[in-house]
């Protein structure tokens, strides 16, 4: 996961006049509270798969989880290749942020009782997970396996006054 602060670069085709690069804080900050967020995998036949879902961000990547026969986990056996995205539904105020990556799965039993920890603590106790030969196991048991995007690049498209388009690069 990378622990530095991203490159930032704004283009100015689709920024307006004098505008700057979108803060990453605020980028961050969007990706950690946002409530809910769109991943986009692609399916083995080669059509695109897009999903709501509810996720964490933590230690630098973007993490959510999914019963192991949904489609967009059998989507992630053929490829892990993600685009998950999130911001607000408005033409002329907020951040949209696309965060493109890998989703690598997580195993770790201590990594995945912190992000079950996580995942109480922002959406309430109804999202208690026990975790159990590494993945998360809901009240009904249901299991649901654990992923990690860590960014490779994030969009942030800024609206409003000013309009901003930056993209973040990480090492």
């Amino acid at each position: 996961m990378s622990a530095s602060e991203p490159v930032a670069e704004l283009d100015p085709r689709y920024s307006s006049p004098g505008a700057v690069p979108s803060p990453w804080a605020g980028a961050r900050r969007l990706l950690s509270e946002a409530e809910l967020y769109w991943l986009s995998t692609v399916r083995p036949d080669g059509r695109p798969h897009v999903t709501p879902l509810i996720g964490v961000w933590w230690q630098g990547a973007l993490h959510f989880c999914t019963g192991p026969e949904e489609r967009k986990a059998r989507n992630l056996a053929a490829n892990v290749e993600v685009v998950l995205t999130t911001g607000c539904n408005s033409w002329s105020e907020g951040l949209d942020v696309v965060v493109e990556g890998r989703a690598e799965r997580v195993t770790d039993e201590g990594r995945l009782t912190a992000l079950a920890e996580a995942w109480k603590s922002k959406y309430g106790e109804e999202w208690h997970f026990d975790v159990t030969d590494g993945a998360f196991v809901g009240s009904l048991d249901n299991r649901a396996e654990v992923f990690a995007v860590s960014p490779r690049t994030v969009f942030g498209f800024g609206k409003g006054d000013p309009f901003t388009q930056t993209r973040w690069h990480f090492a």
